[in-house]
């Protein structure tokens, strides 16, 4: 499903992207361990040099990953296991054992199956840890399957009243999931809407909480998050000169880390995580890239980048832009119901209150309780802010811009050459390749070169979701026209591309 191994993690039992609760346990085999995908899941991505070596990028974008694809897997091994049974409890017991049947064929042929004798700082997961493991599990067993049935059931179930609403013409490719994509709030609304619908008295709203348009996009770089984290404004009211994710409507680095967990379809938050990740990514830098550049052709790009693109790409640009052209599903997903579920949600003591507590670096601290220097109390609709206000899309910051192929927020167009040379883009490429096109800058897309072996077709005409319009017309603001439809000037955006190479 598109994890990897990192080859940094020496002897690391598991993929990049999977964590588990044995490494900060205070007391080491005092209950089972957890899994559960981490930040880096997404935001780890992997570049193969022609020497066949990987570059790996940190904050960048795992284009492998299909998080939906794992999510009906899952489902699809256990209606496998259940079979024909229609009884539930007898359906979880089928589960159950087979879970156990297959735990004692590994744990007898491999005593370091799970762990692969793992050493982290003063823990060893050897194999006496690894047995105890094995016989908590087992005395849990009864309570954590059936529960873990439950969550990937229901799950798995809401993304397809998503995908029976806002994907009917791609139902079948969306209920598989599209590598290195996921949808802003399709796990979580389809999660509240399955809860409405359970209750007599709350079945008529159940609808509202549905998001408002499709969602699908692909995902994030979340290296220089500083560079589009919003201000105060002088009185210290309202959030300004930054915007965050594709829309803005979540504006503070903290709120959007939780959102993140919610997205991948977690029902339960852990706020330390997102703390974690915003003091992390703050001023992560992003990667160079690693090819040549004719530093005198990007020098005469600098000078056309400043002409007509800096002005919207310049850091901490809060405005929301409505007249690009591009599909605005990504801009509507969260309506008003949504906003406020949020607003209250992320700020509840069960998420991110101002008095959630959390410990880092050996102190306690409380993430939630301020925002450079301001405090969060009271400020509840800091955490998602109303449709009205992100009606549009940020023109984010491009720091790394090379490593973000393909373009536009739903990773409709390959490369730089055809975000600049909108007659050439193509409706049909192969996206999630690993390899590199150093000439028009994006990852190999061609299909005539495709040899199957990695990497999905992506076809732009098959949905509004997908769609590749967008970025490929001129505009004008404020009495000056912007260019960004180069294709009468090859010329200009050649050096153009050649700058973006360096940012």
């Amino acid at each position: 499903m598109g994890l990897f191994n990192d080859e940094r993690l020496q002897g690391y039992p598991f993929p990049r992207g999977i964590g588990f609760t044995g490494l900060t346990r205070a007391k080491l085999n005092a209950d089972i361990d957890y899994a559960s995908f981490t930040c880096g899941g997404c935001h780890i991505g992997r570049l193969r040099h022609d020497d066949g070596s990987y570059q790996y990028l940190d904050g960048g974008v795992n284009q492998e990953f299909n998080v939906v694809g794992y999510r009906q897997r899952i489902v699809q091994t256990l209606d496998k296991v259940i079979g024909n049974e229609t009884d539930p409890a007898k359906q979880e017991q089928r589960v159950i054992q087979a879970f156990l049947t297959a735990l004692d064929q590994v744990a007898q042929a491999e005593p370091h199956y799970f762990y692969n004798n793992y050493q982290y700082q003063d823990r060893h997961f050897d194999a006496e840890y690894e047995a105890q493991q094995i016989a908590l599990f087992k005395q849990q067993a009864s309570q954590v399957i059936p529960a873990f049935m439950q969550h990937q059931y229901s799950v798995y179930q809401g993304w397809q009243i998503i995908a029976d609403k806002f994907y009917p013409d791609i139902k079948q490719r969306i209920t598989s999931g599209f590598a290195g994509m996921e949808d802003a709030i399709g796990f979580n609304a389809a999660a509240a809407y399955q809860n409405l619908q359970a209750k007599w008295y709350t079945k008529p709203f159940a609808s509202l909480a549905l998001p408002g348009a499709h969602g699908l996009t692909d995902i994030m770089v979340v290296w220089d998050q500083d560079s589009h984290d919003p201000r105060w404004n002088d009185d210290q009211t309202r959030l300004v000169n930054g915007g965050g994710q594709w829309t803005g409507h979540i504006p503070l680095p903290i709120y959007k880390n939780v959102a993140a967990q919610v997205t991948l379809g977690f029902d339960d938050i852990d706020v330390s995580v997102s703390a974690h990740a915003e003091k992390l990514l703050q001023f992560l830098p992003p990667p160079r890239y690693p090819f040549d550049v004719d530093i005198a052709l990007a020098n005469q790009g600098k000078i056309l980048f400043a002409e007509n693109c800096a002005v919207c790409h310049q850091p901490n640009n809060g405005k929301v832009y409505t007249q690009m052209g591009t599909d605005m599903g990504r801009a509507k997903v969260a309506g008003t119901l949504i906003t406020v579920a949020a607003q209250s949600g992320f700020t509840s003591d069960n998420d991110c209150s101002v008095t959630t507590k959390v410990v880092m670096q050996g102190k306690e601290v409380f993430p939630c309780a301020e925002y450079r220097g301001v405090s969060l109390t009271g400020q509840s609709k800091q955490a998602m802010l109303p449709p009205r206000v992100h009606n549009g899309y940020n023109a984010l910051p491009l720091p790394g811009l090379w490593a973000q192929a393909p373009y536009l927020h739903n990773g409709s167009v390959p490369t730089l050459y055809h975000l600049l040379m909108p007659n050439t883009r193509p409706d049909v490429f192969v996206k999630s390749q690993l390899t590199y096109d150093k000439k028009m800058v994006g990852f190999n897309w061609q299909v005539a070169k495709w040899d199957q072996q990695e990497g999905y077709l992506f076809d732009s005409q098959s949905s509004p979701a997908l769609s590749h319009a967008g970025h490929d017309k001129d505009i004008v603001m404020d009495g000056k026209t912007f260019k960004l439809d180069w294709s009468d000037n090859p010329q200009g955006a050649w050096a153009l591309i050649e700058y973006l190479k360096t940012l």
